[in-house]
């Protein structure tokens, strides 16, 4: 009988560890077994032995690492419960880009909800968050801070859109992470009325491809990194690519560049302007502050775990609201995601 949820799940060097069930949840090196929440790369690693996620996050390790990444593979199905040494184990939907899941765990009457990385906004391109009643809930603390606060994220893609209309004669430049973000930014320009060609990166076409084959329409689409063709091309254009290709050549070649950035650091107008943002774009795949101390009152859980992000605060918070808090200083977890 278990009496301690450590004895459930704990954290290690490795990542989080289930005694009772000898498996890892996301965890940073390899092992022989894996339970991986979505496909990010601080999460979702190759070269563990047996790996199970859902086939959502599986397809897109695939396409990410190769289709030898692991040993084997077991695809999960959402809701459906699978036994691992005599631990019941089951999948839910995270919210946080295409097959992100919750993942949880349960034994003797004991159950974990390890979140992974998570939010409550709606998104038009994966599931929305789904609320599992546990006696422990692992929460992420991206952005546990009160200063995060995220605006509505139609507002956000709004000023894109306003700004796109304003200047005709310049290109947009908008950096989005490759998995989820630069997906969710297309798809609710889509949403908004925009429906001319969108150039991509070549790092995003084979995630928007697959994003496309499962049914996520993100209208025409076409590459942005053929070295043929004049500037003007592009003028009046949105470009979206990974943040980090616009400091390199690849972006100077685009007429007088509108500089953009989709994240839930843009909150921070400090950081904007060190990294020359001229239009910040607040669009977050992670809970604010609020969703995060609403999630954690909505589900009442006897104890929080915290983890990657601003522990500190989310626990003080948990402490001041009744709720039994501690940090798991897990390491490893670079946020690609945001």
């Amino acid at each position: 009988m278990l009496t301690r949820p450590e004895k459930l799940l704990r954290s290690t060097p490795a990542g989080l560890y289930s005694p009772a069930g000898d498996f890892y949840i996301d965890p940073v090196k390899p092992v022989e077994r894996a339970l991986i929440t979505h496909g990010h790369a601080d999460h979702a690693r190759p070269g563990h032995q047996k790996v199970m996620a859902t086939r959502q996050t599986l397809d897109i390790m695939g396409l990410r690492y190769g289709e030898n990444f692991a040993g084997e593979t077991q695809a999960a199905e959402l809701g459906a419960v699978s036994d691992i040494n005599g631990v019941k184990v089951s999948f839910h939907p995270a919210g946080h880009v295409l097959g992100s899941a919750q993942i949880a765990v349960e034994k003797d009457r004991m159950r974990i909800v390890c979140s992974g990385d998570y939010k409550r906004r709606a998104d038009p391109t994966c599931l929305g968050f789904e609320p599992i009643a546990c006696d422990v809930f692992i929460t992420e603390a991206t952005f546990a801070l009160p200063v995060f606060r995220h605006p509505d994220s139609r507002d956000e893609i709004g000023k894109l859109l306003k700004s796109v209309a304003q200047f005709p004669e310049r290109s947009h430049l908008v950096g989005a992470y490759a998995l989820g973000k630069a997906q969710r930014v297309i798809r609710m320009m889509r949403d908004a009325g925009y429906d001319k060609t969108i150039y991509i990166h070549g790092a995003l076409a084979k995630l928007c491809e697959y994003y496309q084959s499962q049914g996520i329409d993100l209208g025409p689409l076409s590459s942005a990194t053929v070295e043929t063709g004049s500037t003007r091309d592009f003028a009046g254009s949105v470009v979206v690519g990974p943040p980090s290709a616009f400091l390199d050549r690849w972006a100077r070649r685009f007429p007088d560049p509108v500089s953009c950035f989709a994240s839930g650091w843009m909150r921070i107008r400090q950081r904007a302007r060190q990294q020359g943002i001229e239009l910040p774009i607040i669009l977050s795949d992670h809970c604010d502050w609020d969703e995060l101390t609403d999630t954690i009152s909505e589900l009442a859980p006897s104890q929080v775990w915290v983890t990657h992000g601003r522990e500190e605060a989310l626990v003080r918070w948990c402490d001041l609201n009744g709720f039994a808090a501690r940090p798991l200083h897990l390491v490893g977890y670079e946020d690609e995601g945001d």
